[in-house]
């Protein structure tokens, strides 16, 4: 069998197990909390959870070697604040499927050249964290965002006469995701046994918000010295809607800025690759063996001032407030 023809077919299984890992984390039902407080549950209950869980024996494996590290714990965090429903082992061999894939093609668009496909290895064991980067980002911002409307009902609900758990238990049942979703694994664990205190704690750390650490200080100090909570939340509430309003005229007035980033930073793999498309030839001419090592060097400062030009387009319109 032809090496060409192999080399296909492993790029080809790689794509379509890199989209197979993508439409599983999206479309999967059990997120890893819930999984660990599976424990809480009886040990019926969690083999019968156990069952239901889809695993093979190599993301057994992995799993088994990966869970127990920092690395492993870290993946972990980084999925669940994404609420990507994988485990850490399934993301590794995501990873390296993505590097595969993805070395494979650019192996193969870029003249069978070794350098050029372990390049595009290299991009492709960073695209799932990328992904994973977006979807924190966008579930914070959507969780920032209906954080006022969730104290306010809040406030309603000890107005009338609620307790605190059971003011969260109507935020999760009210409120549309994501915020439902995280107060419902914060009233579970509270049903569970786990003291508030680190139910919110826990909260914290899947969301990493600014304004959610001042709504669970003020509670844990209410809690510690009393007081009226309404009148706390309301007032938070407040600051916090002014906080989001002066952000959403920050984001537009910044848009220009950051769009023009992106597009000064992708615009040079464009001309790169419509050059490659017109004239191989002259494209090729990095890639000689008489130009090394110049012309790597060329390609890697290249690289090194578009990705150094691009994070400083961000941080001139990335404003704290």
């Amino acid at each position: 069998m032809s090496p060409m023809i192999i080399l296909w077919a492993g790029g080809g299984i790689a794509v379509v197990l890199l989209i197979v890992g993508i439409i599983f984390s999206i479309t999967s039902e059990r997120t890893l909390v819930e999984e660990r407080l599976g424990q809480y549950l009886g040990k019926e209950n969690a083999e019968q959870a156990a069952r239901h869980q889809a695993s093979t024996p190599i993301t057994d494996w992995l799993n088994r070697r990966v869970e127990k590290s920092s690395f492993g714990d870290r993946i972990s965090k980084s999925l669940a604040r994404a609420d990507i429903k994988m485990k850490p082992g399934e993301y590794i061999a995501l990873m390296a499927i993505s590097a595969f894939g993805v070395g494979i093609v650019a192996w193969f668009i870029g003249g069978q050249f070794i350098v050029v496909g372990l390049i595009g290895a290299v991009v492709g064991v960073f695209l799932p964290g990328m992904y994973v980067k977006r979807q924190q980002s966008k579930r914070l911002v959507r969780f920032n965002d209906q954080l006022p409307d969730m104290l306010n009902l809040m406030v309603n609900g000890l107005r009338a006469g609620y307790s605190t758990m059971q003011a969260m238990e109507a935020v999760s049942k009210e409120l549309p995701s994501p915020i439902s979703d995280e107060f419902r694994r914060v009233v579970q664990e509270m049903q569970l046994g786990v003291p508030m205190e680190r139910a919110l704690e826990n909260l914290l750390r899947r969301i990493p918000s600014d304004d959610l650490d001042l709504v669970i200080t003020a509670i844990n100090v209410q809690r510690e010295v009393g007081g009226n909570l309404a009148e706390i939340l309301d007032t938070i509430s407040y600051t916090i809607r002014e906080r989001v309003r002066i952000k959403g005229e920050i984001r537009v007035l910044t848009s220009q800025v950051m769009y023009s980033g992106r597009f000064l930073s992708m615009m040079p793999i464009f001309v790169i690759l419509i050059l490659y498309a017109l004239n191989r030839e002259y494209m090729m001419e990095f890639f000689k063996p008489e130009n090394f090592p110049c012309g790597y060097i060329s390609l890697a400062l290249s690289a090194l001032l578009i990705v150094a030009g691009y994070f400083a387009m961000n941080k001139l319109g990335d404003v704290e407030i």
